[in-house]
């Protein structure tokens, strides 16, 4: 196969950028419900007999299937495990992408859901034990404790002579943050909590700028 310029252009020139190696892509809806003139964040809590993470709170969502968009990934999975209808989340927009350091991106999509259809939820037993709300303003007026672990990588078995470089060859390493939030008995920590700080972060640069 001749491989020229004419060949190379026709390959990138409609190439829709892909993960290099191994990666998986997951969709979280922040549900936002107003109850009396206040706004609450809508949060789960996993089922106990759930394999992931079982007993955690967590924000409605999943992995992305096949092609579909972050948005549907967002609606479908609310639907699947609240029991809701699509037509009850609005979807607003996008929030922060979260990128893990174990092969994953999480997505976020901001949404509405009505006091009315919360009220109707009928959690999808298998995967969700418990759906409550708590206060948008907790979130927006307190800072979470933060706990960091390094994030190390160092092979014991590789072909560090074949490739030149010593056994004790600096490799890259980084930080990993684990917010932690505490209230109405609820503790909300790890990557829920990372994706909801960057959402009301954004909601505060907001009001700082606009001065609302």
């Amino acid at each position: 196969m001749k491989t020229d310029k004419e060949f190379i252009r026709k390959v990138f020139e409609n190439h829709r950028a892909n993960p290099v190696g191994m990666h998986r892509f997951y969709t979280v809806l922040v549900p936002l419900v107003e109850k009396e003139g206040e706004m609450f964040i809508l949060l789960e809590k996993r089922s106990e007999d759930i394999k992931a993470d079982p007993g955690e709170i967590c924000l409605p969502g999943g992995r992305m299937e096949g092609a579909e968009t972050p948005e549907q990934c967002a609606v479908r999975e609310t639907v699947e495990e609240l029991g809701i209808g699509p037509d009850d989340i609005e979807l607003i927009g996008e929030g922060n992408t979260l990128y893990g350091y174990a092969n994953y991106t999480i997505f976020s999509r901001i949404g509405f859901i009505d006091y009315e259809a919360f009220e109707r939820i009928r959690p999808n037993g298998a995967e969700v034990g418990e759906v409550f709300l708590l206060p948008l303003s907790y979130f927006m007026e307190n800072e979470p404790e933060i706990y960091t672990e390094p994030v190390d990588f160092h092979p014991t078995v590789f072909p560090y002579e074949r490739v030149s470089i010593p056994p004790d060859y600096k490799w890259r390493t980084g930080k990993w943050e684990i917010p932690v939030y505490e209230t109405e008995g609820r503790i909300v920590w790890g990557l829920t909590a990372r994706i909801i700080r960057s959402t009301v972060e954004t909601l505060r640069v907001y009001k700082i700028h606009r001065k609302i």
